[in-house]
Protein backbone atom coordinates (compact mmCIF):
# COMPACT_ATOMS: atom_id res chain seq x y z
CA UNK A 1 0.00 0.00 0.00
CA UNK A 2 1.25 3.48 -0.78
CA UNK A 3 2.32 6.13 2.03
CA UNK A 4 0.48 9.24 2.02
CA UNK A 5 3.02 12.28 2.30
CA UNK A 6 2.24 14.87 4.90
CA UNK A 7 4.24 18.33 3.28
CA UNK A 8 5.34 19.85 6.16
CA UNK A 9 5.71 23.97 5.26
CA UNK A 10 6.45 25.18 8.56
CA UNK A 11 6.02 24.45 12.65
CA UNK A 12 3.72 26.43 14.91
CA UNK A 13 5.15 28.34 18.05
CA UNK A 14 6.83 26.27 21.01
CA UNK A 15 4.42 27.07 23.45
CA UNK A 16 1.34 25.88 21.44
CA UNK A 17 3.44 22.73 20.38
CA UNK A 18 4.72 21.78 24.18
CA UNK A 19 0.36 21.97 24.81
CA UNK A 20 -1.15 20.20 21.31
CA UNK A 21 1.55 18.95 19.33
CA UNK A 22 2.45 19.93 15.76
CA UNK A 23 0.92 20.55 12.65
CA UNK A 24 1.16 16.93 11.41
CA UNK A 25 -0.07 15.82 14.36
CA UNK A 26 -3.39 17.44 14.19
CA UNK A 27 -3.54 16.55 10.35
CA UNK A 28 -3.04 12.67 11.49
CA UNK A 29 -5.48 12.47 14.14
CA UNK A 30 -8.42 14.19 12.02
CA UNK A 31 -7.50 11.80 9.24
CA UNK A 32 -7.90 8.98 11.09
CA UNK A 33 -5.50 6.58 9.49
CA UNK A 34 -2.78 4.44 11.23
CA UNK A 35 -0.29 6.56 11.90
CA UNK A 36 1.95 3.73 10.12
CA UNK A 37 0.17 4.84 7.07
CA UNK A 38 2.10 8.12 6.47
CA UNK A 39 5.77 9.85 6.16
CA UNK A 40 6.28 13.66 6.92
CA UNK A 41 8.68 15.70 4.95
CA UNK A 42 9.63 19.02 6.14
CA UNK A 43 10.15 20.80 3.17
CA UNK A 44 10.91 24.45 4.53
CA UNK A 45 13.85 22.13 6.03
CA UNK A 46 14.69 21.57 2.93
CA UNK A 47 13.82 17.89 2.87
CA UNK A 48 13.44 15.71 -0.22
CA UNK A 49 9.98 14.76 -1.82
CA UNK A 50 8.91 10.99 -2.79
CA UNK A 51 8.07 10.92 -6.81
CA UNK A 52 3.81 11.72 -7.04
CA UNK A 53 3.80 7.99 -8.42
CA UNK A 54 4.96 6.44 -4.98
CA UNK A 55 1.96 8.11 -2.98
CA UNK A 56 -1.21 7.28 -2.56
CA UNK A 57 -2.56 10.69 -1.37
CA UNK A 58 -0.66 14.48 -0.08
CA UNK A 59 -2.13 16.56 2.51
CA UNK A 60 -0.06 20.43 2.64
CA UNK A 61 0.42 22.20 6.00
CA UNK A 62 -0.22 25.64 7.23
CA UNK A 63 3.16 27.62 7.97
CA UNK A 64 3.67 30.84 9.54
CA UNK A 65 5.56 31.72 6.64
CA UNK A 66 3.97 33.83 3.53
CA UNK A 67 3.45 32.77 -0.06
CA UNK A 68 3.98 35.94 -1.41
CA UNK A 69 6.96 36.26 0.67
CA UNK A 70 8.52 33.27 -1.63
CA UNK A 71 11.36 31.21 -0.07
CA UNK A 72 13.67 29.35 -1.75
CA UNK A 73 12.50 26.15 -0.22
CA UNK A 74 9.09 26.40 -2.52
CA UNK A 75 11.26 26.33 -5.77
CA UNK A 76 10.95 22.31 -5.53
CA UNK A 77 7.37 22.20 -4.29
CA UNK A 78 6.43 24.70 -7.48
CA UNK A 79 7.89 21.74 -9.72
CA UNK A 80 6.72 19.01 -7.80
CA UNK A 81 2.99 20.21 -7.02
CA UNK A 82 2.13 20.56 -10.80
CA UNK A 83 3.04 16.88 -11.39
CA UNK A 84 1.11 15.87 -8.31
CA UNK A 85 -2.21 17.55 -9.78
CA UNK A 86 -1.59 16.03 -13.26
CA UNK A 87 -1.03 12.30 -11.78
CA UNK A 88 -4.43 12.74 -10.34
CA UNK A 89 -3.09 11.70 -6.63
CA UNK A 90 -5.87 13.09 -4.10
CA UNK A 91 -4.52 16.54 -2.59
CA UNK A 92 -5.13 18.28 0.31
CA UNK A 93 -3.66 21.71 0.65
CA UNK A 94 -4.29 23.51 4.02
CA UNK A 95 -4.51 27.36 4.73
CA UNK A 96 -0.55 27.80 3.25
CA UNK A 97 -1.03 24.85 1.57
CA UNK A 98 -4.14 26.16 -0.46
CA UNK A 99 -2.65 29.12 -1.06
CA UNK A 100 0.40 27.84 -1.82
CA UNK A 101 -1.33 25.20 -4.64
CA UNK A 102 -2.95 28.13 -5.82
CA UNK A 103 0.11 29.82 -6.85
CA UNK A 104 1.86 27.42 -8.40
CA UNK A 105 -1.12 26.45 -10.81
CA UNK A 106 -1.32 30.16 -11.82
CA UNK A 107 -3.44 31.63 -9.33
CA UNK A 108 -2.40 35.13 -7.31
CA UNK A 109 -1.49 35.03 -4.02
CA UNK A 110 -1.42 38.65 -1.64
CA UNK A 111 -1.96 40.10 1.52
CA UNK A 112 -5.91 40.16 2.48
CA UNK A 113 -6.48 43.51 2.29
CA UNK A 114 -9.04 43.18 5.56
CA UNK A 115 -6.23 42.04 7.36
CA UNK A 116 -5.42 39.63 9.48
CA UNK A 117 -7.88 36.94 10.42
CA UNK A 118 -8.05 34.52 13.73
CA UNK A 119 -10.70 32.33 14.97
CA UNK A 120 -14.09 30.96 13.30
CA UNK A 121 -15.48 32.20 10.28
CA UNK A 122 -18.89 31.32 8.25
CA UNK A 123 -18.09 29.78 5.10
CA UNK A 124 -20.98 29.49 2.30
CA UNK A 125 -20.37 26.92 -0.97
CA UNK A 126 -20.84 27.79 -4.30
CA UNK A 127 -23.38 26.46 -6.72
CA UNK A 128 -19.81 24.27 -7.96
CA UNK A 129 -19.43 22.24 -4.73
CA UNK A 130 -22.83 20.29 -4.72
CA UNK A 131 -21.60 17.61 -6.64
CA UNK A 132 -17.73 18.28 -5.15
CA UNK A 133 -16.56 14.70 -3.84
CA UNK A 134 -14.89 16.42 -0.75
CA UNK A 135 -17.23 19.09 0.14
CA UNK A 136 -20.18 18.48 -1.66
CA UNK A 137 -21.35 16.73 1.21
CA UNK A 138 -21.17 19.39 3.85
CA UNK A 139 -24.08 22.07 4.71
CA UNK A 140 -24.40 24.85 2.18
CA UNK A 141 -23.13 27.06 5.12
CA UNK A 142 -20.87 25.87 8.14
CA UNK A 143 -18.55 27.49 10.36
CA UNK A 144 -14.60 27.10 9.53
CA UNK A 145 -11.77 27.85 12.35
CA UNK A 146 -9.55 30.33 10.50
CA UNK A 147 -6.10 31.54 11.23
CA UNK A 148 -4.21 33.61 8.11
CA UNK A 149 -3.12 37.03 6.97
CA UNK A 150 -2.97 35.89 3.21
CA UNK A 151 -5.38 35.09 0.70
CA UNK A 152 -6.10 33.69 -3.04
CA UNK A 153 -6.90 37.12 -4.65
CA UNK A 154 -7.60 35.46 -8.17
CA UNK A 155 -7.81 31.47 -8.39
CA UNK A 156 -5.67 29.40 -10.95
CA UNK A 157 -7.32 29.21 -14.16
CA UNK A 158 -8.25 25.66 -14.27
CA UNK A 159 -9.63 26.06 -10.78
CA UNK A 160 -13.69 25.50 -9.83
CA UNK A 161 -14.45 27.66 -6.80
CA UNK A 162 -16.15 25.96 -4.19
CA UNK A 163 -16.62 28.06 -0.94
CA UNK A 164 -16.57 31.52 -0.24
CA UNK A 165 -16.56 33.79 2.69
CA UNK A 166 -16.57 37.13 3.90
CA UNK A 167 -13.29 37.79 4.46
CA UNK A 168 -12.39 35.30 1.40
CA UNK A 169 -13.67 34.99 -1.65
CA UNK A 170 -11.79 32.45 -2.63
CA UNK A 171 -11.53 30.04 0.35
CA UNK A 172 -12.02 26.78 -1.50
CA UNK A 173 -10.99 25.46 -4.59
CA UNK A 174 -10.54 22.38 -6.72
CA UNK A 175 -8.34 21.46 -9.30
CA UNK A 176 -8.98 18.67 -11.93
CA UNK A 177 -10.08 15.80 -10.66
CA UNK A 178 -8.72 15.60 -7.18
CA UNK A 179 -6.65 18.31 -5.88
CA UNK A 180 -8.59 20.44 -3.40
CA UNK A 181 -7.17 24.04 -1.51
CA UNK A 182 -9.30 24.93 1.62
CA UNK A 183 -7.96 28.23 3.50
CA UNK A 184 -10.23 27.43 6.68
CA UNK A 185 -8.23 24.85 9.60
CA UNK A 186 -10.23 21.62 9.21
CA UNK A 187 -7.37 20.30 11.52
CA UNK A 188 -7.62 23.40 14.44
CA UNK A 189 -9.70 22.54 17.77
CA UNK A 190 -11.09 25.89 19.24
CA UNK A 191 -8.58 25.17 22.13
CA UNK A 192 -5.70 25.75 19.45
CA UNK A 193 -7.42 28.95 17.67
CA UNK A 194 -7.41 30.12 20.87
CA UNK A 195 -4.14 29.45 21.62
CA UNK A 196 -2.90 31.38 18.43
CA UNK A 197 -5.12 34.28 19.54
CA UNK A 198 -3.46 34.34 22.65
CA UNK A 199 0.54 34.05 21.45
CA UNK A 200 -0.35 36.50 18.99
CA UNK A 201 -2.22 38.92 21.32
CA UNK A 202 0.58 41.83 20.61
CA UNK A 203 0.34 41.62 17.21
CA UNK A 204 -3.23 41.73 17.11
CA UNK A 205 -3.87 44.18 18.90
CA UNK A 206 -0.67 46.47 17.37
CA UNK A 207 -2.87 45.58 14.13
CA UNK A 208 -5.85 47.47 15.55
CA UNK A 209 -7.93 44.18 16.20
CA UNK A 210 -9.75 43.08 19.32
CA UNK A 211 -7.94 40.14 20.98
CA UNK A 212 -10.45 39.05 23.77
CA UNK A 213 -13.80 40.10 21.27
CA UNK A 214 -11.59 37.50 18.98
CA UNK A 215 -11.24 35.12 22.00
CA UNK A 216 -15.13 35.48 23.26
CA UNK A 217 -16.08 34.68 19.70
CA UNK A 218 -14.50 31.27 18.84
CA UNK A 219 -17.26 29.19 18.40
CA UNK A 220 -17.36 25.29 17.80
CA UNK A 221 -16.73 24.36 13.93
CA UNK A 222 -17.26 20.25 13.42
CA UNK A 223 -18.91 20.00 10.47
CA UNK A 224 -15.66 21.76 8.82
CA UNK A 225 -13.91 19.26 11.12
CA UNK A 226 -15.14 16.25 9.29
CA UNK A 227 -13.11 17.87 6.26
CA UNK A 228 -10.40 15.58 7.11
CA UNK A 229 -11.78 11.94 7.48
CA UNK A 230 -14.08 12.52 4.11
CA UNK A 231 -9.99 13.07 2.53
CA UNK A 232 -9.29 10.37 4.08
CA UNK A 233 -12.42 8.08 2.67
CA UNK A 234 -11.35 9.83 -0.89
CA UNK A 235 -7.54 8.53 -0.65
CA UNK A 236 -9.32 4.69 0.31
CA UNK A 237 -11.78 4.88 -2.48
CA UNK A 238 -9.29 6.22 -5.11
CA UNK A 239 -6.64 3.27 -3.93
CA UNK A 240 -9.33 0.66 -4.85
CA UNK A 241 -10.11 2.16 -7.77
CA UNK A 242 -6.71 1.79 -8.80
CA UNK A 243 -6.06 -1.66 -7.43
Amino acid sequence: MKPILIIKAGCTFPSIAKRFGDFEDWILAGLGLPRTRFVVKAVFRGEALPAPGSLSGVVITGSHSMVSEWEPWNEPLARWLPAAVAAEIPLLGICYGHQLLARVTGGEVWPNPLGRQMGTAEIRLTAGAKKDPLLGGLPKTFLGIVAHRECVRQPPPAAVVLATAAHDLHHAFRIGRCAWGVQFHPEFSEDIVRAYIEERRALLEGEGRDAAKMLASVRPAPQAGTLLQRFAGIVKDDEGGKA
